[in-house]
């Protein structure tokens, strides 16, 4: 079976969704040459008509549209092709726009002051089940969980009931391991990895590998 590494650019259709041209036509030169089928929108509208066209293997979307948020487009589109990996490139850093984002479904997100020179190997990385964050939202979210996360009174941490082996999936998931790379360091098969990643987003009643990670720390099952 071919790993995500090793599907053609071409394979790859990417929606792209940012208003400020000069920003726009900067990534989707450097996408359009490592090969990979773009489209583009400037606006809200404008991205659901192209959703409504062709679904995407990625969206990549800016916050700040003209008309709404991105975060309104992040979650119909978790809602409605679940498979699409999502990233954020904003300019947008706050408490409250970030975990929004994760919330209801990017699985990367990076600011534009912090971009990384490959956006092509950003997305590979995304595409083969990494998180690409920016080190400062990173921070900012490990800062933010260990304010936030107190042991409960009782001995009883994993809510969840989920099972050690479930929990160590978690931690891979955590540091943005692909499933292949968390089979490999647990030595277990990768083809078991995606039932127990179904298993764990059951119990822990969430769709995203960012909502995982938030509610497992939440609950003290993993230290980040």
């Amino acid at each position: 079976m071919t790993s995500p590494n090793e599907i053609p650019a071409q394979e790859i259709t990417i929606l792209l969704v940012e208003d400020d041209p000069p920003t726009l036509w900067r990534l989707r030169d450097a996408l359009v040459k490592a090969g990979f089928d773009v489209a583009a929108a400037a606006t809200l509208a404008e991205a659901r008509t192209s959703l409504a066209a062709r679904v995407p293997r990625v969206l990549l979307t800016d916050l700040q549209l003209p008309d709404g948020h991105g975060v309104e487009l992040i979650r119909e589109t978790r809602a409605r092709h679940p498979a699409t990996e999502i990233m954020v490139i904003s300019a947008l850093g706050d408490e409250e726009t970030v975990i929004s984002a994760i919330t209801v479904g990017a699985t990367g997100y990076i600011l534009k002051d912090a971009f990384p020179s490959d956006i092509a190997a950003t997305v590979r990385d995304l595409v083969a089940g990494h998180s690409p964050i920016s080190a400062s939202i990173a921070r900012f979210i490990v800062r933010r969980t260990q304010a936030n996360v107190e042991p409960p009174p009782g001995p009883e941490l994993n809510t969840a009931k989920l099972t050690p082996r479930e929990i160590d999936i978690l931690w891979g998931i955590a540091k943005g391991f692909s499933y292949a790379e968390i089979a490999d360091h647990l030595g277990m098969s990768k083809q078991t990895v995606p039932g127990h990643i179904k298993s764990i987003y059951r119990k822990l009643e969430v769709h995203t590998r960012g909502e995982a990670v938030f509610e497992a720390v939440q609950q003290g099952l993993i230290k980040l």
